[in-house]
């Protein structure tokens, strides 16, 4: 693993004083699609081929329900319009009904990826899930929407969070950019989520500049570059690969609360995608583990590292 000081130099701004989007809202029709190819052309050559495989498969279900799907409804315009006025996520996730849009979103869900190659012990999660009852699957989404999944029953999540992000990206695509405010670096501005791993992209309108990637409903938000997205800190910002890679994979570490994000050059790879190349790259996240530094972002598909 190789380090890199806390000077990240940006070319992107050299001449001229770049003026990025705030957000970039996500499009359900082409996420999870966009998702499953690049897991499967990161099993053609990884150590984590069949777990790639798997979780490309649930992508594709994740793409595929969505047809069929009643629209999800937003709250309403007067609950919208304090949120903004408050400065909190419009879609607030201590209200989320359990309606039955995301009732069907589940249940579809489920059963799509009931076909999946996964091991028995995969499969057994799957058939618990099928089979939980109201309260049982509500306290699953609570604890999904919570970030805090019991050591216990990973795999039973896994899913969960599977048809939360189908629905809250739904939801959010159905924000206007308008309608959404700054909350802090390191939160979705569209539901609060914590990141997966923010991006350096290279879109035409913001290029070099650097966006989070929210982890349930696939929100991209801006935020500067070599600045810790955890605790805001400018100062001790370093970066950390592995040795002999590519370049495109990037820890940003923060020696003040001493957390890492992610950092995915897609400018370099436009291919790079915050979920599938960051469970690619869980090698860094294994060498960093026997160092100071924790791993500070939220991916549901690496739960338990």
């Amino acid at each position: 693993m190789t380090n890199s000081s806390s000077i990240e130099p940006n070319p992107a701004a050299i001449g001229r004083v770049p003026a990025p989007p705030f957000v970039r809202l996500p499009d359900p029709g082409r996420l999870f699609e966009a998702r499953r190819e690049r897991l499967e052309f990161l099993a053609q050559a990884s150590e984590l081929a069949p777990y790639l495989r798997f979780v490309a498969g649930i992508a594709s279900a994740q793409s595929a329900i969505q047809e069929a799907l009643p629209e999800p409804e937003l709250p309403p315009a007067d609950a919208l319009d304090r949120a903004r006025a408050f400065g909190m996520p419009p879609l607030d996730r201590n209200r989320i009904a359990h309606d039955d849009v995301l009732s069907e979103t589940l249940t579809r869900l489920f059963d799509a990826v009931s076909p999946l190659t996964k091991p028995l012990e995969a499969q057994a999660a799957l058939e618990r899930v099928k089979a939980a009852t109201p309260e049982q699957m509500g306290g699953m989404l609570n604890s999904v929407l919570m970030e805090a999944i019991p050591a216990d029953s990973i795999a039973e999540h896994v899913y969960v969070a599977a048809g939360l992000q189908v629905h809250f990206a739904r939801l959010a695509a159905k924000l206007g950019s308008a309608q959404l405010v700054r909350i802090g670096d390191g939160t979705c501005p569209c539901c609060g989520g914590a990141p997966t791993s923010s991006l350096v992209v290279g879109w035409m309108e913001a290029e070099g500049a650097r966006y989070c990637s929210c982890s349930l409903c696939g929100t991209l938000w801006n935020v500067v570059r070599v600045k810790c997205v955890l605790c805001s800190s400018g100062k001790g910002i370093g970066y950390k690969e592995i040795e002999g890679g590519p370049g495109t994979v990037k820890a940003e570490c923060c020696d003040n609360c001493r957390g890492y994000v992610k950092l995915l050059y897609q400018q370099k790879d436009a291919a790079l995608d915050p979920v599938a190349d960051d469970i690619a790259s869980l090698g860094l996240d294994l060498l960093l583990q026997e160092g100071e530094y924790r791993r500070g972002s939220f991916n549901p598909f690496l739960l338990g590292i």
